[in-house]
């Protein structure tokens, strides 16, 4: 299952693609900052039933060398036979396209990102057929940024690092720093500073982290005009007055999360999310449009409701 946090470590390469610059100079890896960056199909499946999908790969193109494709994972723990995965896509991408293939794994803690690093070889009696060796980021080479001006200088390292050291003891330092350096960022580009704050809000979803950034964007005063998804829902339903007002912000909140988390919403879900004035029913769609992977599976859990059908509100 592709969980929020999951989702948004790929999707903000995708969207944000100036992240790339500093977080190859972490690792060491020279990148001309006038690359260009463009999207490639993540579906590496030969023939079905067997599937196998990327997070992202990206073809990039240094303005001082040859063009090359980087294949971008997002590990949150160690997955048997991941490692056979990832020799797949490496040797399929490079087949397909005819370009070098870097694989960049995204990690949140030390213990995957250790073993992500690898590297993992294919070979037997002391000879190596294959070695795919993976460029890794987490919070060992992240850097932890406590300072808002420093957040302000590079704001996509700063929300990359924000996400890797989620669970360490600096996080409420990170985030205090970085919602700091967003506030003034909106000032002077609201588009962008809007952006990371729903990916960070996406991304952390209900993890102590996540709950520290929604007590940080409830200070109304600090960050005027702005609140989490759920508060911005409930005061558009408080200013209509009455419950009919509260479903309806609480549905736009819904359809907001999953157009943040670029998830198509057919009509016929629109429809039923919109006419739905069960508030307690919205709340839960609420959370569950954080984790799913399709808009329809926001019902699946809604027990039978007699005459309407399974789940209907």
């Amino acid at each position: 299952m592709v969980t929020s946090a999951h989702e948004g470590m790929h999707r903000i390469f995708q969207e944000r693609p100036e992240i790339l610059a500093p977080v190859f100079g972490v690792l060491g890896v020279p990148l001309s900052a006038k690359a260009t960056v463009d999207a490639v199909t993540t579906d590496v499946t030969e023939a079905r039933p067997l599937e196998r999908r990327v997070d992202t790969v990206l073809r990039v193109g240094p303005s001082d060398g040859e063009d090359f494709l980087l294949a971008i994972e997002s590990q949150s723990g160690k997955v048997a036979g991941k490692e056979r995965s990832w020799a797949y896509y490496v040797a399929f991408l490079q087949a397909k396209y005819g370009l070098p293939v870097l694989l960049l794994v995204v990690c949140q803690d030390r213990v995957t990102a250790k073993w992500a690093a690898g590297p993992f070889d294919c070979g037997t009696r002391g000879w190596t057929a294959q070695r795919t060796h993976p460029l890794v980021v987490g919070p060992e080479n992240l850097p932890v940024i406590t300072d808002a001006r420093t957040a302000a200088k590079n704001l996509a390292l700063a929300v990359l690092s924000a996400l890797a050291h989620a669970r360490s003891a600096d996080s409420d330092a990170i985030l205090k720093a970085l919602t700091t350096a967003l506030h003034e960022t909106r000032t002077t580009d609201p588009e962008t500073a809007d952006y990371f704050y729903d990916f960070l809000e996406i991304s952390l979803g209900n993890s102590p982290a996540g709950k520290k950034l929604k007590e940080i964007m409830s200070f109304v005063n600090y960050f005027p005009g702005r609140g989490t998804v759920r508060e911005t829902a409930y005061l558009e339903g408080k200013a209509e007055g009455k419950a009919e007002g509260k479903a309806e912000g609480e549905a736009k909140g819904i359809l907001y999360v999953l157009e943040v988390r670029g998830i198509p919403v057919p009509d016929s879900v629109r429809e039923r999310i919109t006419t739905c004035t069960d508030l307690e029913r919205l709340d839960a769609w609420l959370e569950r449009s954080r984790t799913v992977a399709r808009a329809e599976d926001l019902f699946v859990e809604d027990p039978e409701a007699p005459g309407t059908g399974p789940g209907r509100a």
